[in-house]
């Protein structure tokens, strides 16, 4: 049944098909809106395929550079991705940190908070490993507004299946809000939080670039998508296929927005 599927995190090829390639502008927005100065420690929560990782040794030249995820398959690109960095890669939990108090002067976390199962434990290590005066930061996508490749889906899936919806609010869709983020950083103590929006441009080839990775079965829309039967995903593929905006030489302009809060350690 769809409605007990779970997104796998495994293949990181896949990954990067589907909404790897994103991320990568987001990256690049949020550490400019850290404004950080060089030659701190920074710690990468669910660094994934090293997306995130990459960006700070590119952006923000510094001292330390760690990353943790719980897949080691992402982590095996992460490493690829990285090797001529001195980034440290180990798997961890991001609700248990391997890490002592006090040992990052920026802890931050892209694209990966929302499907911890105890975010405020999570969030808590965050703030434990940060130094006095760090900062704490994350982001996740805005699924239910202005990431449109995902919430189009989505629509599209609602229409064909009302419990999708449900789905995908158990998943992800009510903790990516600004009031939910914002508060799960006053709850573990941080001050001066901060919230904002980053958006990018995601413009796809034609429509088999933006269909093909739904069929990768990772993270939750694609794991969705195969979990129907053939018959069910050849009516959600025409659904969609007629409610994108496709232009006349077949590409497909769509934007993504991610929200971005920030805190920090008193």
């Amino acid at each position: 049944m769809a409605e007990t599927i779970q997104p796998r995190w495994a293949n990181a090829e896949l990954y990067e098909r589907y909404v790897g390639r994103w991320s990568r502008l987001v990256a690049r927005e949020f550490l400019a809106w850290l404004d950080a100065p060089p030659g701190l420690d920074w710690l990468d929560i669910g660094c994934g395929t090293g997306v995130l990782t990459e960006a700070i040794a590119e952006q923000c030249a510094p001292e330390r550079l760690a990353g943790i995820d719980a897949s080691e398959g992402f982590l095996d690109l992460a490493r690829q991705r990285l090797m001529n960095t001195a980034a440290e890669l180990a798997q961890a939990d991001a609700q248990d940190l391997p890490f002592p108090d006090a040992e990052f002067d920026r802890v931050v976390s892209g694209l990966m908070l929302n499907f911890v199962p105890e975010k405020e434990r999570a969030a808590a290590e965050m703030e434990r490993v940060a130094r006095s005066g760090g900062e704490v930061a994350l982001y996740v996508w805005d699924y239910t507004g202005g990431m449109e490749m995902m919430r189009r889906y989505w629509d599209a899936a609602a229409e064909l299946n009302p419990r999708a919806r449900d789905l995908q609010d158990s998943w992800h869709a009510a903790f990516c809000q600004p009031e939910p983020l914002y508060r799960l950083l006053e709850k573990v103590g941080l001050g001066l939080i901060e919230v904002r929006t980053i958006e990018v441009p995601t413009v796809f080839r034609d429509f088999d670039d933006y269909w093909t990775p739904f069929l990768g079965g990772q993270a939750p829309a694609p794991a969705y998508c195969m979990s129907l039967s053939e018959e069910e995903r050849t009516r959600l593929r025409e659904r969609l296929r007629e409610s994108l905006p496709i232009q006349p030489d077949g590409s497909i302009p769509l934007t993504a927005c991610a929200w971005a809060v920030k805190g920090r350690k008193r």
